[in-house]
């Protein structure tokens, strides 16, 4: 599955540098080849700690023909956590953007080697790096030179490792997805499904903004270098820079978080409405819920464009919903693909009736299955039959459109109800003055849980529980308005705009006696 389209355009391009395609060959060859010469077999970890960048391709694409697995590294986890990832995977090289490197301190064990890549321009300014932090140290072996020192691998190994993704670690340490290696014509079945999940082909122009560490962000990517005519990395997320780009480049596809969405529309209608974006042929989005006045919106702006799936890196994906679907079905991530199964169970396993939520399980079989490195136990926590949950409770309508309602850790019992966060969080982010929200529950004496919502206001907006509680009583049934709300100026967040709702919802629970 190596990179081998052929256009007259350039394969990548970030800020001013373009890399050609013969060069991206090139380069992936050679990188091949050196991780060859370093004893690099089949079924070892790479291990990569590296911003959006050409090299992050090259390095891909290099484990993956000589039969290793590549390990994107989150650069925003803590130290120890890096640690972690490194020695779980038994990690036999780090390659690591110089910036990155610098600041991990002793989170690196020794016995690894390492490969460092110079930081360029366009992150550094996206970063507000200075020259001090991006210094290759004394000696380092540095990237470009270690390839020239290389000549072009000449075979490839004959099987597909995909790369070996940890999870975000928001339940414990991350833990590994390492999956079987494929032949290369079942690898195809699963490429082609992608390709329709994120409008992938010839001759399509591609852009993505969020980090490569994350595996939709990755696979999309990878992806689109792999069959489509160009690829424009954004360093990060700006929103008129998007446009931008979109413009200049005539992009075709793009995915997308909701806070992406989000960001977009707050620019204002005199910029928004300047760029010509009528190249776009689909966005994909997912990794979080988005409101469905958000996305009413975008399509308003840019038009019936926005296609969503339920996936996870453990399951592969499992539904898509087009823009057709979702003008007819608001709130689904739609229908079932053909060769998956998915189904909602109750706690005892059984089947729940048609729009019943139940926590949901499903198999994609043309997915090579896959094992939680060094941790069997986990896997076998989250199988039932043959099937696997991503933590997620849903329901199933009388056309086998799928519905989320939470997250199954996510939900709340009080008083013996089973109270679904997400439907009350769509709720008040669609209220005057509420920038985004977090609802979950916290001890009760009486109830054992009870509602609460932390609320981040938009800037200079002052709100009012009482206000708050009046106007969500009018929406809600009584049961589902938070007693307790707290406002703060901004809340925990990843680069694909999930809250950390742990992280707030920790500090109400840790003197409580009680697991969560």
């Amino acid at each position: 599955m190596g990179v081998t389209n052929v256009s007259e355009y350039p394969a990548l391009i970030s800020g001013d540098r373009h890399l050609q395609r013969e060069d991206l060959n090139d380069q992936t060859a050679r990188a091949a080849q050196g991780l060859r010469d370093m004893g690099i077999k089949p079924g070892n970890a790479v291990a990569m700690l590296v911003r959006n960048d050409f090299p992050f391709f090259e390095v891909s694409f290099a484990a993956q023909a000589v039969g290793a697995y590549s390990v994107p590294v989150n650069w925003h986890l803590a130290p120890g956590e890096m640690t972690h990832i490194l020695e779980d995977c038994d990690a036999k090289v780090l390659i690591a953007h110089a910036d990155l490197y610098n600041s991990l301190g002793d989170a690196v064990p020794s016995h690894i080697p390492i490969l460092l890549i110079p930081t360029p321009p366009e992150l550094q300014a996206a970063y507000n790096l200075d020259d001090a932090a991006c210094t290759l140290p004394a000696g380092a072996e540095v990237w470009g030179q270690w390839l020239a020192d290389h000549p072009p691998i000449e075979d490839r190994y004959p099987k597909v490792p995909w790369s070996m993704m940890y999870t975000s670690g928001t339940t414990g340490l991350p833990k590994g997805v390492k999956r079987e290696m494929q032949e290369p014509e079942d690898a195809a079945k699963v490429l082609a499904l992608r390709d329709e999940v994120y409008g992938l082909g010839p001759g399509v122009r591609s852009i993505i903004a969020g980090p490569l560490y994350h595996g939709a962000p990755n696979n999309f990517s990878t992806r689109s270098v792999q069959v489509g005519e160009t690829l424009v990395i954004m360093p990060r997320f700006d929103a008129e820079e998007f446009l931008t780009l979109v413009e200049k480049h005539q992009i075709c596809t793009a995915f997308m978080v909701p806070v992406m969405f989000v960001r977009l529309l707050e620019l204002p209608d005199a910029v928004r409405q300047k760029y010509d974006l009528s190249s776009l042929r689909q966005i994909t989005h997912a990794a979080a819920p988005c409101p469905a006045e958000v996305k009413q919106a975008m399509c308003d702006w840019m038009g019936p464009i926005f296609s969503e799936f339920y996936a996870g890196t453990e399951g592969g994906y499992w539904t898509i919903c087009h823009a057709e679907d979702w003008q007819k079905k608001p709130g689904t991530v739609g229908r079932v693909v053909e060769d998956a199964t998915v189904k909602t169970l109750d706690d005892d396993g059984n089947p729940t009736p048609v729009g019943e939520p139940g926590e949901i399980f499903g198999r994609l079989h043309t997915f090579s299955d896959f094992t939680y490195h060094n941790m069997p136990d986990e896997r076998a926590k989250i199988e039932r039959d043959g099937l696997i949950t991503l933590g997620d409770v849903g329901y199933l309508d009388e056309d086998g459109f799928l519905f989320l309602c939470d997250r199954k850790r996510d939900m709340v019992i009080s008083g013996g109800v089973n109270i679904y966060p997400a439907e009350i969080e769509a709720v008040l982010v669609q209220m005057d003055g509420v920038k985004d929200c977090a609802v979950f529950g916290i001890p009760d004496a009486e109830y054992g849980e009870t509602l609460m919502a932390v609320i981040e206001p938009h800037a200079g907006v002052t709100l009012d529980q009482d206000n708050l509680t009046q106007h969500l009583r009018g929406l809600l049934a009584g049961f589902k308005v938070p007693r307790v709300m707290e406002f703060r100026e901004s809340l925990p967040r990843g680069d694909d705009g999930k809250i950390y709702k742990r992280r707030i919802r920790d500090e109400f629970w840790k003197d409580s006696g009680r697991q969560i």
